[in-house]
């Protein structure tokens, strides 16, 4: 048995560009702080959606929230047509298998081999033969390119660039039709960054799953989003392509976009496209 078991289990992912989050009219209140205030988003399915702000804009709050961690004060959010905190737990947990989640510092369990760190999403469904399990987690690890000599190795053992490896692979365990990205390339030197995003890109088309990207990376950014998200003045301001996004009129936008870092970055990816014109965005 292989991996296909697990995906097997997956919903078909016909229906490309329908919607696979709506967020509508969301409120985000801390006391007297409002975070959010009439925020609407909607991500696609078969994506790449980065979401970008600047600091205190609400980005990981929004997240937490997409995934049920939290609750807002208002507004709504649906996940695949239903509410990640409503339903009953049997409900939640099924929805909770449709996604994957790449935390900014990998986040594995530093007691646990690499091994029993992709499977644990797999041993929680409770009934999957620990063949298939075996056989889930090779595969998960051959994807991300990590061999069975990885497998036995502990966190602390590993690079910054494997750490991530490790827990893209256990986002990908249950293949997810939705992987969000927490500053993915955070930590990374150039090249590794450069390979990681190389990574990304490639199993994004094998795959066919949709991405929610948080990244002030902008080297990462341009490389990868299909659309951008702006957070600012306590919603989006503007949900478009990079070029888009580009020319809209925002001193945000200016600053983190238009600067000498932005200019660099968009010469480096120009760069990377012309070299490989066959490797460019999704």
């Amino acid at each position: 048995m292989s991996a296909a078991v697990v995906a097997a289990t997956q919903p078909d992912r016909a229906g490309a560009g329908e919607p696979v989050i709506e967020i509508d009219g969301l409120r985000t209140a801390f006391g007297q702080h409002v975070v959010h205030e009439n925020l609407s988003l909607t991500v696609r399915r078969g994506e790449i959606l980065t979401i970008v702000g600047g600091s205190g804009t609400g980005k990981t709050v929004l997240l937490r929230q997409i995934l049920g961690l939290t609750a807002p004060a208002a507004g709504s959010i649906r996940v695949f047509g239903q509410g990640p905190r409503s339903g009953n737990a049997r409900q939640r947990f099924a929805l909770r298998q449709r996604w994957g989640v790449l935390f900014q510092s990998g986040a594995l369990f530093s007691a646990l081999s690499v091994f029993d760190n992709v499977a644990l999403p797999l041993r929680e469904l409770r009934s999957l033969p620990e063949s298939v399990v075996r056989d889930v987690v090779t595969t998960r690890l051959s994807l991300v390119g990590l061999t069975g000599d990885d497998a036995n190795k502990a966190p602390a053992d590993l690079s910054g660039g494997m750490v991530k490896r490790v827990a893209l692979a256990r986002a990908l365990a249950l293949d997810p039709e939705l992987v969000f990205l927490d500053e993915p390339t955070a930590g990374l030197d150039p090249t590794r960054s450069d390979e990681f995003v190389t990574l990304i890109r490639r199993l994004h088309r094998q795959l066919g799953f949709t991405v929610v990207m948080i990244t002030h990376d902008l080297d990462t950014l341009f490389a990868l989003s299909e659309r951008v998200a702006v957070l600012a003045e306590k919603k989006v301001i503007v949900c478009d392509t990079v070029e888009a996004v580009l020319d809209f009129d925002h001193p945000f936008i200016k600053t983190f976009f238009l600067g000498e870092r932005g200019q660099r970055a968009r010469e480096l990816n120009a760069a990377r496209e012309q070299e490989h014109p066959d490797d460019g965005k999704p």
